[in-house]
Order: C-alpha cells, then sequence, then structure tokens
C-alpha cells in the first residue's frame, strides 16, 4: 500500500511538470499531458500494441535469464576459486570499461537482425554487472565460515549451498535491480532500427510520423515495463533471501 502511494505520489508531481512544461512550450511538441494519456489509453485497447509489449518484455526478460544464467555462476566461481579469478580477472578488468553498446553492430553480423542480436546485447551488459558484483560479494566472505564449514567435514558444495550462495545472493539481485533501468535503456536503443516490433520501435515509428501523443503512448508503455520489472526482481530478491529480512527482525 505504501509503495503504490509513493508511486501515485511521484505520478502526480510529474503530472503537475509536465502541465507547466506544455503551457510554456509552443509548437506542439510537447503536447498536455492528458492527450498523451488519452492516446496511451486508446492504445491500451488495440492488440497491436499489446504485440509492442509482448515483443520487448520477452527480449528484455530473456536477456535478465541468460545474464542471471552466466554471470552469477561465474562470478561465484570467479569470487572463490583464485586460479579461475587469476585466469579471468584481468579479462574482466580490461574489458569491464568499454561501452558494450559499440558492439552491436558486431552482433547484428554475426547473429542476423532478429531477437537473438538483441537479447545478446543486453544480456552482455547486464552479465557484467552481475558477474562484477556477486564476484566481489563471494570474495568478501569471512574465511572463519568456509574454515567452519570444511572443518565439520564439507567439501566445496556446502560450502557453495551454506556460505557463497548466502553471501553472492544479495549481491546479484541487487546488480539486476539497479540495472533494469539500463536494460530498458538498451532495449529501446536496440529496438529502434532493423525491427517492427517492439515498443522502441512504436516510440520511434510515431516520432517520424509527427505523431507525439502517441510517442508518449509508447514511453507510458516502456516506462512501465522498467517498474514491472523493477519490482519483479525486488520481490525474487525478497523471497530468495528470506534470511536476510528475518536476521534483521531478529535483530
Amino acid at each position: 500500500m505504501k509503495t503504490a502511494l509513493r508511486y501515485l505520489a511521484v505520478i502526480l508531481t510529474l503530472f503537475l511538470a509536465w502541465k507547466a512544461a506544455a503551457s510554456t512550450l509552443t509548437g506542439g511538441v510537447l503536447p498536455q499531458p492528458e492527450a498523451a494519456l488519452e492516446a496511451f489509453l486508446r492504445d491500451l485497447a488495440r492488440w497491436s500494441y499489446w504485440g509492442h509489449v509482448w515483443a520487448s518484455t520477452r527480449r528484455v526478460l530473456w536477456a535478465m535469464a541468460l545474464a542471471w544464467g552466466v554471470g552469477f555462476p561465474l562470478g561465484i566461481l570467479m569470487g572463490s576459486r583464485r586460479a579461475v579469478d587469476a585466469a579471468l580477472a584481468p579479462f574482466v578488468i580490461l574489458t569491464y570499461p568499454v561501452p558494450k553498446i559499440v558492439l552491436l553492430p558486431v552482433f547484428l553480423l554475426l547473429l542476423g537482425l532478429g531477437d537473438a542480436a538483441k537479447v545478446s546485447m543486453i544480456a552482455l551488459i547486464l552479465g557484467y554487472q552481475v558477474l562484477v558484483t556477486t564476484r566481489d560479494g563471494a570474495r568478501g566472505v569471512n574465511p572463519k565460515y568456509v574454515d567452519t564449514v570444511r572443518s565439520l567435514g564439507g567439501g566445496y558444495g556446502q560450502v557453495l549451498r551454506h556460505v557463497l550462495l548466502p553471501a553472492a545472493l544479495p549481491h546479484g539481485f541487487t546488480a539486476l535491480r539497479l540495472n533494469t533501468g539500463v536494460s530498458v535503456a538498451v532495449l529501446f536503443f536496440v529496438e529502434s532500427f532493423a525491427t517492427t516490433q517492439g515498443l522502441g520501435y512504436f516510440i520511434m515509428d510515431s516520432w517520424g510520423r509527427l505523431d507525439y501523443p502517441a510517442m508518449f503512448s509508447g514511453i507510458f508503455g516502456m516506462s512501465g515495463l522498467g517498474v514491472a520489472l523493477y519490482e519483479t526482481v525486488n520481490a525474487l530478491e525478497r523471497r530468495a533471501c528470506r534470511w536476510r529480512r528475518e536476521r534483521e527482525t531478529a535483530g
């Protein structure tokens, strides 16, 4: 309930600021918020609009799953195995600062103009974030916890389950949650060309036709997608890291 009220307060503030800006500017570039909202509600009743929503949702979900599926286990492995970290850390450190989005033309050449290139591009950018933060979480484990498990006869599997996973999960989810905005931003970029489906295409197509209310309808849809992804990851983190809540409550 409190979260819903906070969202309503933010929406109301943005509405008033938008109203003031639209009343000041001339030329119709920035439509009145009522016109944009009317266009959004009209588009919500169209199956074609939901086709764009589904295309964008499908791409970003596949990308997030791929980023987590590769980045999280690799981060734990690097953070817990010195030999693996020594071999891979230089590669990660050297390539991490490189803006991955510049590789999009290469991905399009190698993987074609379909979803594979778009999903891979988003997954690459997000996967680095998950990898680096998970690695740091695993490396930050106090050695005495590992020694305790090993002294009780536990192998690497037990250390992974009882020590490394609880330490790394919050870091991995934090990276995933905080970078949902980055994922949606990259999604918009990759959908701006070489496709006819997706909210990014819908926004740019409306902009090209000078249909600014429809353009904002697409922006609303993409913003809603970002919020939904953020809250979904938030819920998954609460479920997967329930022990943190229990510890905080006990404390």
